[in-house]
This record gives structure tokens, C-alpha cells and sequence, in this order.
């Protein structure tokens, strides 16, 4: 069971697709207010997630476990699981902290965090390592990532 989730989330990223990182934007994004999506910015990320100018060894900083979407505007699959994320942090409210950071602002973040290509989900749980797939995935998928990584039903 375990080795058949770890095929999925290694291999159907290849499988969906998948838009390179780096390309330009263009486009300002802005939160919303009432969202339960939160915008985070180097600054931010080195606050609430893990500071990895203090040290190289991974120390998760949040108190829940934590989803973070890498997303460019103009990446098709990044905007194709836009709402899916949303609809994830709505349905776990109060049990996953779900964090964006658009690489094409944040581009210095995504570089020493080896992100290369978009959309990229990292599941961080709050003890252990956190976990990455790329690549648009369904809700099925998702969902048994959050459960699964991040222990959370």
C-alpha cells in the first residue's frame, strides 16, 4: 500500500503535466480577505515554515502540518489546482495550515528550496521530513497525501 502511494506521488507527476519554472509573470497577485489560502513571501516563509538561513538541517517552525503550493500565474496546471487547494484548506480548516508562494515573485525562495518545476505541493508534516510532488493532482490523490504524510483525517 505504502509503496504503490510513494509510486504515485513519485511517478504520476511525469505522468500529468507540468510547467518548467522561471518563466515570466507579469501579473500581481493579491490575497483575499476571508481566504483560508495564505500568500507567503521569503520573509514570511523563513518566519512560519523554516528559516534555512539559520541553519541546514530541517526544523518545520508551524504548529499544524502545512501544504505548500508553488505556482506561476501563467502556468495552466498551476491554475487548474488553484481551486482544489482552496477547496482543501476550506475542508481542513483548523487542522492544515495551506501556504502559495508564486516563484516568479519569490524566485530567490524557490531556487534554494530546488523547485523546478510548477505546480508543486509540499506536504510538511509537523514531525519529519516534508514531501513533494509535482504535476496537477486530483482531489483522490490529495486527500490521501494529507492523510497518509501529514496524519491528518
Amino acid at each position: 500500500m505504502k509503496k504503490s502511494f510513494l509510486f504515485l506521488i513519485i511517478i504520476l507527476p511525469f505522468m500529468l503535466s507540468e510547467c518548467q519554472a522561471g518563466q515570466p509573470s507579469g501579473k500581481e497577485v493579491i490575497s483575499e480577505p476571508g481566504k483560508t489560502v495564505v500568500q507567503l513571501t521569503n520573509d514570511t516563509f523563513k518566519k512560519v515554515i523554516f528559516n534555512y538561513e539559520a541553519g541546514s538541517e530541517w526544523k518545520y517552525a508551524g504548529k499544524r502540518p502545512a501544504i505548500i503550493d508553488f505556482y506561476a500565474d501563467w502556468c495552466a496546471p498551476c491554475r487548474q489546482l488553484s481551486p482544489l487547494v482552496e477547496e482543501i484548506a476550506k475542508e481542513y480548516s483548523g487542522k492544515i495550515d495551506v501556504y502559495k508562494i508564486d516563484t516568479d515573485k519569490e524566485n530567490v525562495l524557490s531556487q534554494k528550496l530546488g523547485i523546478t518545476g510548477l505546480p508543486t505541493l509540499v506536504f510538511i508534516p509537523v514531525e519529519g521530513k516534508p514531501q513533494i510532488t509535482m504535476g496537477a493532482i486530483p482531489k483522490e490523490t490529495l486527500v490521501k497525501a494529507i492523510n497518509d504524510i501529514l496524519k491528518v483525517r
